[in-house]
């Protein structure tokens, strides 16, 4: 009898495994449970199950980074791959290499797991939406250089307004680079200093489209702080990119016209607001007539002849009040003169000679005593009408 070792009958068993060929290319269906992801080999392990068994699973990371979605515990799926027997444990198990949500795309089933996970990160909230620019005067357009859509956009921006300088940056839409390409041709835009950036492209399936849906791109959308529009697809087509955009549009070329003003539109507005500010000019001035009218009507501007006659009566009767006080003043000093003057004439020498007497002098002095002359003397006498000269021949000092 043959002893085998326990490695030697695990091994023996995962060969028998391996050679029955309906397990080694099979879908098996079940919901998961113990889902739990290593990040530092990536690779996952977890149970399928349903009401009577279960069925341990192993999903390696050279499988499992093409996964467009994380698997959850409770999520049923259908998966793919093959079963075989883990020789050390003795255990045999499905060694998976594709899982699919069941009933659901797993496209779609990580879209919506994105966009939950976002949601709830703010990238979507309507407050941080930036306002797209009046009048533009760059326009940065992150697309491929080679679609309709680039053309769609050029030729939209050129007829509408071409005052707008557009940049194109070719940019990979489709395919594993295409995230990458994306978010780098949005950042490379934003810090070159336009004032709108475009990203898009045109319509295709959701795998198409699937570079839009990424965190990536979302992340590097958010953090822009140009105003961004999103045009990815067509009007049904949604994607991440159009949530965490500041605006969405539904094709390329709508996006251009959300980007822009119409020139033609603007100059038939700016010709009416020309012919409204001249009416406004004029209202003001007939109003602004209409008050001075008014005020002058009220005012004693009114009628300025009668201001300058009533002005030119107080400056007459100024003149007419200040002669008269200078007239009184004048007469009265021509009374104190001649008051003062007959006060003088009253003690003035000639006056005294005016009546009869005369002054007598000796060598120009006034004698009032006989004393003061001797005979033979000159003497002057002074008349009220002329003057005599006469010579001592007698002095009578006592008077007698």
């Amino acid at each position: 009898m043959t002893t085998l070792t326990v490695s030697q009958i695990n091994r023996y068993i995962k060969s028998l495994f391996d050679e029955i060929p309906p397990i080694q290319n099979i879908y098996v269906m079940g919901e998961i449970s113990n889902f739990k992801h290593y990040r530092q080999s990536g690779h996952m392990y977890f149970t399928l199950k349903d009401s009577t068994s279960q069925l341990k699973c192993v999903m390696f990371a050279t499988d499992n980074y093409k996964l467009k979605f994380v698997p959850k515990d409770g999520m049923n799926v259908v998966c793919f791959g093959q079963i075989g027997v883990y020789e050390r444990d003795g255990v045999y198990q499905l060694y998976v290499r594709d899982i699919q949500p069941k009933g659901t795309g797993d496209l779609a089933v990580a879209f919506e797991q994105l966009k939950a996970k976002l949601a709830q990160k703010g990238y979507f909230d309507e407050d941080i939406k930036k306002p797209i620019p009046e009048y533009p005067e760059k326009i940065g357009v992150a697309t491929s250089n080679m679609g309709a859509a680039v053309e769609d956009i050029k030729n939209v921006l050129s007829r509408r307004y071409p005052l707008c300088e557009i940049i194109i940056v070719p940019t990979v839409v489709q395919g594993d680079l295409a995230s990458k390409d994306i978010a780098s041709s949005i950042r490379f835009l934003d810090n070159l200093g336009v004032d709108t950036i475009i990203v898009g492209r045109g319509g295709g399936s959701i795998e198409d489209l699937w570079a839009f849906n990424t965190e990536e791109v979302a992340d590097a959308v958010y953090n822009c702080k140009t105003p961004i529009i999103s045009a990815v697809g067509h009007e049904t087509d949604f994607t991440i990119c159009d949530f965490v955009a500041d605006l969405r549009a539904p094709t390329p070329s709508a996006a251009a016209e959300l980007a822009v003003p119409d020139i033609n539109n603007e100059f038939v507005n700016l010709q009416g607001l020309e012919m409204m500010l001249d009416k406004n000019i004029e209202n003001i001035v007939q109003g602004e007539e209409a008050r001075l009218d008014y005020i002058m009507k009220k005012s004693p501007l009114a009628d300025i002849d009668k201001l300058f006659d009533f002005h030119s009566s107080i400056i007459e009767n100024y003149q007419k009040t200040i002669g008269l006080y200078f007239e009184n003043i004048l007469k009265s000093k021509a009374y104190d003169l001649q008051k003062n003057s007959a006060m003088l004439d009253a003690l003035s020498p000639l006056a005294v000679i005016g009546r009869g007497y005369t002054i007598t002098e000796k060598q120009g002095a006034v004698l009032t005593d006989a004393k003061n002359v001797n005979v033979g003397d000159s003497i002057v006498t002074k008349l009220k009408n002329g003057t005599l000269v006469s010579t001592i021949t007698e002095v009578n000092a006592d008077g007698n």
